[in-house]
């Protein structure tokens, strides 16, 4: 028999504020990195995902996806329930011609994982201040509570975030510059016109993707390279000098000036900002 569904974050917790602020867009490059670079998710990826051929549509998929883990209170369990279906088929070799399959436990719980770090070395760049060690404690709890409802096993997920360090870094000593990290990094590489958003909004888009195609590629590179941690970037071999430090700092300093200041309807996704309301949360706590 099985037991009852696991229960999504709370309102009002650290994930309600965060995960449907526009900024999360900006960390889901240096996160999606972070799970590509391990081998068997990497082949997984580049057997099996459409990111090549519609990666617009598959961002917004995964963004929809996110939100609902967090925001959509039952419907958060069907959407975990969703997801495993849906990678029940996804199984291959990777590149060193060992078998790998989607929901293999720990491959599974490295992707979900990768989440926590991307935001907490993120934080003080986009949110202008890290988590206090208490705030920290509150979002690996919350984020290890969302791995429940994806049905990652507890055993493969640390119970606390003391105990998700030593996992972090043992995993970290796995990755490498898997073919699909090195297209994400790539600031030459073929890329779809972004055809999303308002219709008046898309012929300018079309008519100019040849000269916003590499900026959006390079902004993408720099961004992935620079929010992800020392740590991982030692791994990768990803050099980062002072001066890109200097600029990322200068680029976020404007993002985490300006977005707490915008209108809750525009700072956040529509359906997290509908859900805010019904529960009625004002504007966040602090700088967040």
């Amino acid at each position: 028999m099985r037991g009852p569904d696991p229960e999504p974050p709370p309102p009002g917790g650290l994930l309600w504020n965060d995960i449907g602020d526009i900024r999360t867009l900006i960390t889901l490059a240096p996160a999606f990195i972070l799970q590509v670079a391990h081998p068997a998710v990497g082949a997984g990826v580049d057997d099996h995902s459409a990111f090549r051929t519609d990666p617009w549509g598959r961002g917004v998929r995964s963004m929809r996806s996110v939100l609902l883990w967090v925001y959509g209170g039952e419907q958060a369990v069907e959407e975990g329930r969703r997801l495993r279906a849906l990678h029940r088929s996804i199984t291959g070799a990777d590149a060193h011609g060992r078998p790998y399959h989607a929901l293999h436990a720990r491959t599974y719980a490295w992707v979900h994982a990768t989440g926590f770090p991307i935001s907490r070395y993120a934080h003080p760049y986009l949110w202008g201040r890290p988590f206090t060690p208490a705030e920290e404690r509150r979002l690996y709890a919350e984020w290890r509570q969302v791995g429940q409802i994806l049905g990652i096993p507890e055993r493969e997920l640390p119970l606390t975030v003391e105990e998700f360090w030593p996992y972090y870094h043992r995993v970290l000593a796995e990755l490498e510059m898997t073919r699909v990290a090195r297209e994400l990094l790539d600031p030459d590489a073929p890329l779809p016109v972004f055809d999303l958003g308002p219709r008046l909004l898309r012929v300018p888009v079309r008519a100019l993707w040849p000269v916003l195609r590499p900026l959006f590629l390079r902004l993408r590179r720099f961004l992935s390279i620079g929010l992800l941690p020392p740590e991982a970037r030692a791994v990768l071999g990803l050099p980062w000098t002072p001066r890109q430090e200097r600029g990322l700092s200068l680029l976020c300093k404007v993002v985490s000036t300006v977005v707490p200041r915008l209108p809750s309807r525009l700072r956040y996704f529509p359906s997290a900002h509908a859900a805010r309301v019904r529960h009625g949360l004002g504007r966040p706590r602090g700088n967040g």
